[in-house]
């Protein structure tokens, strides 16, 4: 039997490849709200971020989400962004691990 392709994506901050569903996707949507999406299926052009808060931080401070976004992120955005990271980091890592000992 053939393995199934694992799709990778690089994380804008520290521009290391992962496996899709171990990274924080960050999403434009089409009526231009930046979000987090832990589902990774929400319609938009997205960008994707380790599950740590220092490679968000490195993100902010070289506004890689700027440039993977096409658009301009203001500081405020930033900082929501930010607070809503922490919160679903913990949720995101639990999950990680629920899918690892699935598997």
């Amino acid at each position: 039997m053939k393995q199934k392709k694992i799709p990778l994506r690089k994380c804008v901050a520290c521009q290391q490849m992962m496996p899709k569903k171990e990274l924080i996707r960050v999403v434009k949507t089409p009526n231009d709200d930046i979000i987090i999406d832990l589902t990774g299926k929400k319609a938009g052009r997205g960008a994707y971020l380790c599950g740590k808060l220092s490679c968000f931080r490195l993100a902010k401070k070289s506004r890689a989400l700027d440039r993977a976004l096409k658009q301009s992120v203001s500081a405020d955005i930033y900082d929501a962004l930010e607070q809503d990271f922490i919160k679903v980091e913990d949720e995101f890592i639990a999950g990680k691990e629920a899918a690892v000992d699935d598997e």
